[in-house]
């Protein structure tokens, strides 16, 4: 398997400019977390040995039309290993291979078509997106910018009327504007920005014999953006810390922001993270107390003037005049898509950090546990366990009652212990005498409703400041949590560790075993399972599924599977779930191989465990975001098309989704098998 070279200009990993929007340049600064907190080493328990693609595949189909894109026409299919083992249901598709085109690569015989780009009408009186003349009014009525996460709710059984929810991460000004001035935002750039965030819902429908998904007007359509009101709940509501002039309550928000990953309830709901809040605010350099200077300096806020420059036209990202505003953000919040006119809800009981996520898992007795990961390095994995137990049925009643249940609970953190002894983990990858990186671990308490369990905190300083507490307890740094869930029949949980180019470096942590590689530019895949199965269970064991990378790398692992027989991949970010069990991963930042991101597949039982196969990619300087996979569609969202070094709206590096000289636009993407009578299973 030969790798492309990497494109010229490009950074071994992630665009800078990619940085400089989506997390402030979180890469190119020390991470947050210098605690002194006990190193793994220090906590390691007692050892113990753990029983071508067609021309087809290339053609974007824009609003239905197929247009040809940039680029060849065509790439080979990935050849098959002679000898390979059968693949199981919903693997069975001849893998893409890796490849740095401007388009979205299939697997030969699949089709593809744009679900909803960047601009495209969502409510009545949204006018035609027009690149050049774009206004906050119209914004406010279109889709956003930079879709995440991705949600397919059924309307009806006939599963060809859905409602298709999506998070709009961040923005990117200087591909969004030409002639941006990074030093000079105009007011009205700004304003459609705050329009740009937050959250779509719009409905979505398709024929039988076609997976294309097409928008609709529709009373279900939403915008959520940085002037929706939010309901803060939870043990925090009301808190000093939440309080500002313009609530003095400390219980109404406006907005969300940079919403990464999330999740849909067993009710009907989504849950979304707010991610990389802290360069939203400005001038925090101004702060003098040294405790509320820490505490800010935790969570990244810092420095002067931030790079949008929002605190120009606004005083609530100004720490010096808003110094609580920064605390209104970092949460889970909570959407009812099926009712338009309900106010979405904060839940402080989750914690504040940079979330990932949160998806959940009903305990055997009707209990509600979530698990969420703080993407950033050598920060924590968190699971929460509510008080009261969820009502079955869709009613409305059922509905008001189960989305509080997030707001009563105890907030755990995670501890990982490896069962190898310490000089095994050197830090190169190599795989310790046992054969796997695994081990055993606890959740420990954090808070519970008004009660704190972490010395020195109150409880209400253990939610607005979670990793401030995390530290005080010794939770195991980890390296980067993004996407975490539980396989919905197993019950394990999977959670992608994206990277962490830090390790190692002087004063930073070294090698542990969940993260066993120094200077980790590709991640790992964890796998844990509590302990008898036991959702509210505070013990559990956990290995390392897959250590990414290049598969002839002697520091990758593939779940014992033969690595002649995989697909790169790098920086793992988001997960799913097939209906046959499989797992499915997304990539951000791949390009630390030289290749464009992708969606993967991977048994995670039998035989075929750990087979990694790829199963599409998109386009040059996009990120694969989202994924829905179902039985005759996947969709995936394609976020920052054309985002590499040097390019900005004055000079495209991409233009998909529409072709020719257009600019490019975040747009979600479906992807189909067509049959003889009708659509085909995925895999199949």
């Amino acid at each position: 398997m030969k790798f492309l070279p990497l494109l010229a200009g490009h950074s071994p990993s992630r665009a800078s400019v990619t940085c400089t929007y989506r997390c402030g340049d979180a890469c190119f600064h020390d991470a947050p977390n210098t605690s002194d907190n006990p190193t793994f080493a220090e906590v390691l328990g007692e050892v113990s040995r753990r029983g071508a693609l067609k021309a087809t595949a290339v053609v974007a189909l824009a609003a239905g039309t197929p247009l040809a894109l940039a680029g060849p026409a065509s790439a080979a299919p990935e050849a098959e290993p002679a000898g390979r083992r059968k693949p199981p249901p919903g693997t069975d598709y001849q893998r893409v291979q890796p490849n740095t085109l401007d388009a979205v690569v299939v697997p030969e015989g699949y089709q593809q078509g744009i679900v909803i780009r960047w601009g495209d009408a969502v409510l009545p009186g949204a006018p035609e997106f027009d690149f050049d003349h774009q206004t906050a009014e119209a914004q406010a009525k279109q889709f956003g910018y930079n879709c995440d996460f991705a949600a397919l709710l059924p309307l009806d059984h006939s599963g060809l009327s859905a409602l298709l929810v999506t998070n709009h991460e961040y923005t990117s000004e200087e591909f969004m504007f030409r002639g941006y001035d990074r030093n000079n935002p105009t007011e009205e750039q700004v304003k459609i920005a705050w329009a740009a965030h937050g959250l779509t819902v719009v409905q979505v429908t398709r024929g039988r014999d076609t997976g294309h998904l097409r928008p609709k007007m529709s009373r279900y359509n939403r915008r959520v953006t940085l002037h929706t009101p939010f309901k803060v709940a939870g043990p925090a509501a009301g808190s000093d810390l939440l309080k500002t002039a313009a609530d003095p309550t400390g219980t109404v928000v406006l907005g969300t922001m940079n919403n990464c990953a999330g999740g849909v309830t067993p009710w009907g709901t989504i849950l979304s993270g707010e991610e990389n809040i802290n360069q939203y605010f400005g001038n925090a350099e101004t702060v003098t107390d040294p405790v509320k200077r820490k505490r800010y300096a935790r969570y990244g806020i810092k420095g002067t003037a931030t790079t949008r420059k929002w605190e120009r036209f606004d005083a609530r990202w100004d720490i010096a005049r808003e110094p609580n505003e920064a605390h209104r953000f970092g949460w889970v919040i909570e959407l009812d898509p099926n009712d338009p006119d309900s106010t979405p809800v904060k839940h402080t009981h989750l914690g504040r950090f940079k979330h990932e996520t949160a998806n959940i898992r009903v305990a055997d007795d009707g209990r509600i546990v979530a698990y969420s990961g703080d993407d950033e390095r050598f920060e924590y994995i968190y699971k929460f366990i509510s008080k009261g137990r969820m009502k079955r049925g869709d009613s409305a009643h059922a509905r008001r009652h189960n989305m509080t249940l997030l707001d009563d609970g105890t907030l755990y953190v995670g501890r990982f212990t490896g069962d190898s002894p310490a000089a095994e983990i050197d830090g190169t990858g190599k795989l310790p005498s046992d054969g796997e990186f695994d081990g055993s671990g606890e959740w420990i308490p954090l808070a519970s409703g008004k009660k704190s369990f972490v010395d020195g905190m109150t409880a209400e300083e253990v939610y607005v400041f979670t990793r401030e507490a995390a530290d005080r307890v010794g939770a195991t740094k980890m390296d980067r949590p993004e996407d975490i869930q539980a396989h919905p029949r197993t019950g394990r949980i999977y959670c992608a560790l994206s990277n962490n180019v830090e390790r190692g470096n002087p004063g930073k942590e070294g090698a542990t075993e969940p993260n066993p590689r120094l200077n980790n530019k590709h991640g790992q895949v964890l796998e844990f399972e509590e302990h008898r199965g036991d959702a509210l269970a505070l013990r559990f064991s956990w290995r390392l599924f897959l250590v990414c990378g290049d598969p002839s790398s002697p520091d990758t692992y593939f779940a014992g599977f033969p690595k002649d027989q995989v697909s790169p991949i790098s920086s793992p970010d988001n997960v799913a779930f097939d209906r046959h069990g499989n797992l499915w991963i997304s990539t951000d930042s791949a390009g630390a191989l030289g290749i464009n991101d992708g969606l993967y597949s991977v048994p995670l039982e039998g035989r075929n465990r750990g087979e990694l196969k790829l199963f599409l990619t998109v386009p040059r300087g996009a990120e694969t975001c989202g994924p829905i996979v179902e039985q005759k569609i996947v969709t995936v969202c394609v976020q920052h098309p054309g985002e590499v070094d040097g390019a900005s709206a004055d000079k495209p590096a991409s233009h998909w989704p529409d072709g020719g000289e257009t600019q490019p636009r975040p747009s979600v993407v479906a992807v189909w098998k067509p049959g003889r009578h009708g659509l085909c299973d995925i895999g199949s």
